[in-house]
């Protein structure tokens, strides 16, 4: 085997007086591996990282499991009310991967001032309540604080106070149909904006605003202990189907839950595609990437007929060598994996940090710039699915060695 990998490195080398007809057919095999490394990174970072940007949007608003009363037939706003006296509440402890479990409420109103008016959904929140999903998405002004005594502080939405002309510090009144009696005068309500947010998720952006909970419970005549659903943020997004299932087994016969997969069923079966999409960008490039390097082995194979014929006649075997042209293959598609990781992880890198590349229509993609995650154990796997992806290509060009004679190898020009 020493032998063989020498022999292999001197061929790699080139070191002959003449020159090799094969280097500019390498440089472009070694160019096209990492081209191709390049492309299958980024497609696998910029998809992922939009995957996990979507997910995180729409999690903010919903959490990633909802707990309900079965009569609220999944509606956005709050009907029937669920007591906060819950095995599940404030910890679920009887199941595993729960990061964290809220209370909250949502109400359908009108917000209206004196040129205009908009129609909103209430979201009240409590002191349970997340904020650090918001952080993310606040442009201007502060979050607000429900810890302490009902008050009237709001957070509302870029897209709201664009439309109804309001910024920080501006007060408005909101407007509250009576769900028990619709006829009635609706409840009003004084607001104060201490925050504005822009998640990019105009489906929400332009109907949430954010509101102390207690205000909901009085105007729904609810007890104190008596919220709308709850919201449960799991560990990791991959166990959702598991854990919503789990998470159901464990509530009351007339309780219901939904994950958030379910419940915006179109927008996960689009953003499912992107696995799709990066399934055939990778399968392109290692086809692509093969068909380069089995060019340049045949090449090689070729312009060293004579070396195989010497070699066979001093007693060498076919596989051993097979061998040595595979160490010199397995040799250049480390060189191209090499240049194309150095490349294609600092592209990722650079846009992590300063978001150069946007969207053209970030409406359609929900976020502006173009998000990108890896991970170390992705990128290994690549590489190693790349090398010996391409490695498995070359065993048959390479079995074109057991056909040469060595009598004719050794008279050939």
């Amino acid at each position: 085997m020493n032998l063989e990998f020498f022999i292999a490195k001197r061929l790699v080398r080139g070191k002959e007086h003449k020159v090799s007809i094969s280097a500019p057919i390498i440089k472009i095999a070694i160019a096209a591996i990492s081209i191709g490394v390049i492309m299958m990174l980024i497609a696998i970072a910029t998809g992922v990282g939009l995957k996990h940007k979507i997910r995180e949007k729409i999690a903010a608003f919903n959490g990633h499991i909802q707990i309900y009363n079965y009569d609220n037939n999944t509606s956005d706003v709050s009907v029937v009310p669920v007591s906060i006296e819950q095995d599940f509440y404030p910890e679920f402890k009887s199941v595993s991967g729960i990061n964290h479990i809220q209370a909250v409420a949502s109400k359908g109103g009108i917000i209206r001032t004196e040129d205009t008016f908009e129609g909103i959904i209430a979201k009240g929140v409590g002191k349970d309540y997340n904020w650090k999903v918001f952080e993310e998405f606040l442009v201007d002004g502060v979050l607000p604080d429900y810890t302490d005594a009902l008050n009237d502080e709001v957070l509302i939405s870029r897209i709201l106070a664009n439309r109804l002309h309001l910024k920080t510090g501006d007060s408005f009144f909101s407007f509250f149909i009576k769900e028990d009696q619709p006829s009635k005068m609706p409840n009003q309500r004084k607001f104060t904006i201490v925050g504005i947010y822009d998640s990019g998720f105009e489906e929400f952006d332009s109907s949430y605003i954010f509101i102390d909970l207690r205000h909901i419970q009085r105007m729904n005549k609810w007890a104190e202990n008596e919220v709308g659903n709850f919201e449960i943020f799991l560990d990791n997004f991959d166990d959702i189907d598991e854990k919503g299932k789990e998470i159901y087994g464990k509530t009351l016969s007339d309780l219901d839950t939904q994950t958030i997969k379910d419940k915006y069923f179109r927008i996960f079966e689009w953003i499912g595609l992107f696995d799709f999409n990066i399934a055939l960008i990778i399968g392109i490039m290692v086809i692509v990437g093969g068909i380069n390097m089995i060019t340049a082995l045949l090449v090689l194979i070729l312009e060293r007929t004579q070396m195989i014929g010497v070699l066979k006649a001093l007693g060498a075997s076919n596989w051993s060598i097979r061998k040595i042209f595979l160490y010199n293959a397995t040799y250049l598609i480390g060189i191209g994996l090499l240049i194309g990781n150095v490349i294609g992880l600092g592209v990722i890198g650079i846009q992590n940090k300063f978001r150069l590349f946007k969207f053209p229509n970030p409406e359609e993609y929900y976020i502006d710039y173009i998000p990108v995650h890896t991970d170390p154990w992705t990128v290994l796997g690549l590489n190693a699915g790349v090398l010996l992806l391409c490695l498995l290509m070359l065993l048959v060009p390479s079995y074109i060695i057991t056909k040469i004679s060595p009598v004719k190898a050794i008279k050939f020009e």
